[in-house]
């Protein structure tokens, strides 16, 4: 006997052997907070009951005979039939960073097949001043400041269109209750000429870096 447990109860499902399977289950994935996160599931022919899970707590279950199961605002489903094979689209709206975790499909008296989501914060990126005046000889400390990331971010800097070396600055990292954050990165630089700086903030789900930028106006002592 199946048990399925709904926002209507419970409802079984009586059954003998049953010869379906999970033939591809979701992959993993990174995705910023905010934005939505979708994992298929496609099981062979014969299947009565597909239940989602996310870090162990069912969230949507799915009926081959009654349909998706959505007892949660931001976790909805679509369905694709094709081949004598279904697939179950889950998608969750709004991912937030407690969604990171275990994503598992599973189909009752069958197999289960899970992958991994990670839900990253893209946090603020900042340095003080956009100007800088520096006269010959003096030696600067440009302070970039990362807050509330998740994970912490990987900083680097650039001069006009190259990287500095990695020996020429050091970041310091730290992580708050709320589980984000912060980098502060220091470059120290002797300036011959005018430059613009730009400090760089990656992780993974950002399609490209996050930068802030200052002018160095070289000033000659003659």
């Amino acid at each position: 006997v199946v048990y399925v447990f709904t926002d209507h109860g419970f409802f079984f499902l009586p059954g003998l052997a049953f010869c379906y399977s999970v033939i591809n289950g979701p992959t993993n994935a990174t995705v910023l907070a905010g934005s939505e996160a979708r994992f298929n599931c496609t099981v062979s022919e014969g299947w009565l009951i597909l239940i989602w899970l996310s870090n162990g707590n069912p969230v949507l279950t799915v009926s081959s005979s009654q349909g998706a199961f959505e007892t949660l605002d931001r976790f909805t489903s679509r369905n694709y039939t094709s081949s004598n094979v279904f697939t179950s689209e889950l998608i969750i709206h709004n991912t937030q960073l407690s969604d990171s975790g275990k994503i598992e499909c599973s189909v009752q008296q069958a197999n289960s097949s899970f992958a991994f989501l990670s839900v990253q914060v893209n946090g603020s990126l900042s340095i003080k001043n956009s100007t800088l005046t520096v006269k010959e000889n003096e030696t600067i400390e440009i302070v970039c400041e990362a807050l509330g990331w998740a994970p912490a971010p990987d900083i680097t800097w650039m001069t006009n269109d190259s990287f500095i070396d990695k020996s020429r600055y050091v970041t310091y990292q730290s992580q708050g209750s709320n589980g984000l954050h912060d980098a502060l990165s220091i470059l120290t630089l002797t300036l011959t000429d005018t430059e613009i700086l730009t400090c760089l903030a990656d992780i993974e789900a950002l399609p490209n870096p996050q930068n802030a930028t200052v002018t160095c106006i070289f000033v000659n002592s003659t």
